[in-house]
């Protein structure tokens, strides 16, 4: 090989390496962003509901049920009568976060719903219907 073929074969092997560790830094940096902006965004949603956070299967914490709960309660007495999609939206949460904190709510007695399945609606306070079965009556014996 010629003194120039040997010289222009380490020059463009250098501009290979060049280009290749600038690419590299470049997906490095795309990664951090990237990755940096999921951990504020879950560190940073206080209220967001603890299932996006916890491993799959992980239990909540009473804590964390209390504060959905009482988030929920609180809600509902300001916002008497919606459904649990209008509460979701406006709580930023899912049915699925709910569920359990809304069942503990019934039976407590802190709140009511009226309805059934999805057109259930919740009110604060003692009283009224438990979950799903509000508006059916039993007849009495005589």
């Amino acid at each position: 090989m010629s003194d120039f073929q040997t010289q222009m074969n380490r020059v463009v092997d250098d501009f290979v390496a060049q280009i290749t560790e600038l690419a590299k830094n470049a997906a490095i940096e795309t990664l951090k962003t990237v990755l940096g902006n999921q951990t504020r965004r879950s560190t940073s949603v206080a209220s967001a509901p603890a299932g996006r956070v916890r491993g799959r299967g992980a239990k909540r914490s009473p804590d964390e049920l209390d504060k959905l709960a009482g988030n929920f309660q609180t809600f509902v007495k300001e916002n008497p009568g919606l459904r649990i999609e209008q509460i979701n939206k406006q709580l930023g949460t899912t049915t699925k976060d709910l569920a359990l904190p809304i069942r503990k709510l019934l039976a407590e007695g802190a709140i009511h719903a009226k309805g059934q399945k999805r057109s259930t609606t919740y009110f604060a306070g003692p009283g009224g219907g438990g979950g799903g079965g509000g508006g059916r009556k039993r007849k009495a014996k005589n």
